[in-house]
């Protein structure tokens, strides 16, 4: 047992944030089931749209955090917690970052391959990778933020036992991806439980956040 830090948000501000990412992983989830995802070749304005929604679902998420936490006297600079003072500070972040994303690809390489429904919405041309790098960016933030950050901090509150809050906002961060298909989602869960081991460790959402954007960024690269 962990001393556990007081709610940073109502139990409904909470309840309303986790049901959303559900509801979007049930659509996508149909979605994909439907063939919907795995059948579609869209054009690049409907590709560049569909990023254009992700990136107002992501900041709204981190806006949602801030005006829940704003109520209760917190700051999302708290949830990022450390700090860049001095040049060794964010060698050492990166560091770990790069440390992080090397035990990430061990633990793939010993799980089985999927064929992901993902596959068809990667970016094919100029314009819409040059708006993947701002979804992938947006993503290593927001993500870290609202999962690492908000929903580890607050389920932690609420269960008053850090290894259950890691499990919990994992399993959530796993699910919120049902629309890659079953399997991805324990992949992706297992993703969230290493990421969220290594912000409670340091106590700072910044290695993850480096390490989180160039896990996407990179994705780009390896399925191309």
């Amino acid at each position: 047992m962990t001393n556990a830090p007081e709610p940073i948000a109502s139990h409904r501000h909470t309840a309303i944030l986790a049901s959303a990412f559900l509801l979007v992983a049930i659509v996508g989830g149909y979605a994909q089931y439907t063939g919907v995802i795995r059948n579609a070749a869209p054009t690049e304005h409907q590709t560049i749209r569909l990023y254009l929604s992700v990136l107002i679902f992501e900041w709204g998420s981190v806006f949602y955090v801030w005006k829940g936490m704003r109520r209760h006297g917190g700051r999302v600079r708290d949830l990022v917690g450390g700090g860049w003072r001095k040049g060794i500070d964010f060698a050492r972040d990166l560091a770990l970052a790069s440390a992080i994303w090397a035990v990430w690809i061990g633990i793939q390489s010993f799980l089985p391959g999927t064929n992901q429904p993902a596959s068809t919405l990667l970016p094919q041309t100029g314009p819409e990778s040059a708006v993947w790098i701002l979804v992938a960016v947006s993503a290593g933030f927001c993500e870290e933020v609202v999962f690492r950050g908000y929903f580890q901090t607050q389920f932690h509150a609420l269960t008053r036992s850090l290894p259950a809050a890691i499990v919990l906002q994992a399993v959530l961060f796993g699910v919120g991806h049902f629309w890659e298909g079953s399997w991805p989602v324990i992949k992706i869960a297992l993703y969230g439980g290493l990421f969220g081991m290594v912000a409670a460790w340091r106590r700072s959402l910044r290695p993850g956040i480096i390490a989180h954007t160039w896990s996407d960024v990179f994705g780009l690269v390896m399925f191309r």
